[in-house]
């Protein structure tokens, strides 16, 4: 996960896995001023450009929680902070595919359960004590329509497409994951994901 802070647009994009996230990232930056915080992108997507990381130490996969402690409260109390989540099932198959890729297709999906590395987002937008601690989070699956009214709001140019589609190429399979999942994987990703089910109301069906 990685993060821009604006202080020009005056937001707090943190970024989730699996979200479509790395394409939010190199849609905001062309719009980010000298000053704004842009963590590095690996690998790098042009025309993303990273700066002013380093003297906070803002890293990849920072959490909300630790970035409030690095900025002031003027600013975590004022700037919009938003983040994106997805539906458990279909960020969990996206995730198996990206591990797939990596592994040159040495990784079947029965092997990616037995590991039990799920990705998990809960909690880098939750504290300690799960409280939800950014000002809105996306559904991925309303994508477009929900960063249309948060780009308005902070007086972004957009015409519904982001531009980019980075890291696509991983998943080659797109079907519908309730036509790849057994029952047994279903419920496995209903019991690890029990708090974002709750959260957002998602449902395997």
């Amino acid at each position: 996960m990685a993060v821009i802070i604006s202080h020009k647009h005056k937001f707090i994009f943190i970024k989730t896995a699996k979200t479509a996230g790395t394409s939010i990232e190199v849609f905001l930056s062309r719009h980010c001023g000298l000053e704004d915080v842009l963590t590095p992108i690996f690998p790098h997507v042009e025309p993303h450009v990273a700066r002013n990381y380093e003297e906070k130490e803002f890293f990849n996969h920072i959490p909300a929680a630790d970035i409030k402690k690095k900025v002031s409260r003027e600013i975590w109390n004022n700037y919009f902070k938003f983040c994106v989540e997805r539906n458990p099932w279909d960020k969990t198959l996206s995730h198996y595919h990206m591990l797939r890729f990596r592994a040159e297709n040495n990784l079947s999906l029965d092997e990616y359960f037995e590991k039990g590395q799920f990705c998990f987002n809960y909690p880098k937008y939750t504290d300690n004590s799960g409280s939800v601690i950014v000002d809105r989070i996306v559904k991925y699956e309303n994508l477009s329509e929900e960063l249309a009214y948060i780009f308005r709001r902070l007086n972004i140019p957009f015409e519904g497409s982001l531009g980019v589609k980075a890291k696509s190429e991983y998943r080659t399979d797109r079907r519908h994951y309730k036509e790849i999942l057994s029952t047994e994987q279903a419920e496995i990703i209903s019991k690890a994901f029990s708090r974002e089910i709750e959260l957002f109301g998602y449902s395997f069906q």
